[in-house]
């Protein structure tokens, strides 16, 4: 059942947790003891994990997780060389590093050049001795942990010895949003408000379904015991019209936000789904601000369009078509735009004036920050696409009122 309901929680709020080492540390076996599954495929031979392997699981208090069990940091030869860069690429959506040392080899030049990428990436982590019950680990790898302020746990995947050790040290690493329950507009009503979420039915939108922002809007209100009311945005004047008394909140699809301001009355509250999935999944009050760079953009400059997940690409197309025309237009400016899909981060974010980010819908929270603070790190504004929306359309202001008080 706890597999279960790991695989139905959206990708996005599930924490990620990824165990790194060399070949035959006992990766794939510590992974199976931890779960008490066999979640992981086991061999005594060295490299069987060629490639990052991700599996959905329940870890309790956390809940959902994503497990990934990744290749050998000590693998050779060419595509030994592309398997451990896969690997490091999984960090920049890894919450917490499980770095797992065979106690009898000890720590190697391999991992403490992994410890030094996860620290730079600021990602809480732990070092598991395996095997323990071949051998202890060295005094002088134990003293380097000390010495370095690293967390150690020994354990024997072959045997379970320390497998609960294990768990109990991943769960205390857990960032504290991941603790407690993140809200997207729960705070914005109160129990019997009305909410009316404005959900326009377009090309882009998947056939017999809303998309996740929407569903886990609607799910929000619902659980807040408010009243939901959804409407395209052609029946929304009727709608508000219908209603006995004012609704406590209008949240709206980024794309109509123009005609959706005209429509809903000044002193009634007015965000958007991608500015809620802002505040929920990022750093609103520095995307909001990097919006404002869009007013310094200047001919020739180059825009990163960054989307989270791969998708089929309409012939109109939010962040390919949309969203670079409203900008060009706003700014009046000949500017070049630049499209980036997946979980990978380009290196040379230096070359981009601004860095517009899809609502990062299918990201965790701690790796939509990470990808903020890279940027903010090499002084690249960023905002995303919601919010970026909203200030070509001259109503950033009044989306923001609600969700930055």
């Amino acid at each position: 059942m706890a597999e279960n309901n790991a695989e139905k929680a959206p990708r996005g709020v599930r924490l990620v947790i990824t165990f790194v080492g060399r070949r035959n540390a006992g990766k794939s076996s510590l992974i199976n003891a931890v779960t008490g599954q066999d979640v992981a495929i086991v061999s005594d031979v060295a490299g069987t994990t060629t490639d990052p392997v991700a599996k959905a699981y329940e870890l309790l208090p956390l809940g959902p997780v994503t497990l990934y069990d990744t290749a050998g940091l000590d693998d050779t030869g060419e595509l030994g060389a592309l398997r451990i860069a896969a690997t490091k690429k999984v960090l920049w959506r890894t919450d917490i590093a499980v770095v797992v040392v065979d106690a009898a080899a000890g720590l190697g030049q391999a991992e403490r050049d992994m410890i030094e990428d996860i620290r730079r990436l600021d990602i809480a982590f732990l070092i598991v001795f395996n095997k323990t019950d071949l051998a202890a680990p060295a005094a002088a790898d134990a003293a380097w942990c000390r010495e370095h302020g690293i967390r150690t746990v020994s354990a024997s995947a072959a045997s379970g010895q320390g497998a609960i050790a294990v768990k109990e040290a991943i769960m205390a690493l857990a960032p504290a949003e991941n603790l407690r329950e993140p809200v997207l507009c729960g705070d914005l009503f109160t129990e019997g408000d009305t909410v009316v979420c404005v959900v326009p039915i377009d090309l882009a939108a998947p056939k017999g379904r809303l998309i996740l922002p929407q569903v886990q809007v609607l799910r929000e209100i619902l659980d807040g015991d408010g009243i939901a009311v959804t409407v395209k945005d052609r029946e929304l004047e009727a709608a508000l019209s219908n209603l006995r008394r004012p609704p406590a909140l209008v949240v709206t699809d980024s794309q109509v936000i123009l005609k959706v301001s005209g429509d809903v009355p000044d002193a009634v509250p007015l965000t958007t789904f991608s500015t809620l999935f802002a505040r929920y999944k990022g750093d609103l009050p520095t995307l909001a601000a990097g919006a404002a760079a869009i007013d310094r953009l200047r001919d020739g400059d180059t825009v990163l369009m960054a989307e989270a997940c791969s998708h089929h690409a309409q012939a109109d197309d939010i962040g390919r078509v949309k969203i670079p025309r409203w900008i060009a237009q706003y700014t009046g400016r000949d500017l070049q735009f630049e499209m980036y899909t997946g979980h990978d981060f380009p290196d040379d974010l230096e070359r981009y004036a601004l860095v517009v980010h899809c609502g990062s819908c299918m990201l965790g929270r701690v790796e939509m920050l990470r990808r903020i603070r890279e940027c903010v790190r090499r002084g690249v504004p960023v905002t995303n696409y919601g919010v970026a929306i909203s200030k070509v359309q001259g109503v950033l202001d009044r989306v923001l009122a609600p969700v930055l008080r």
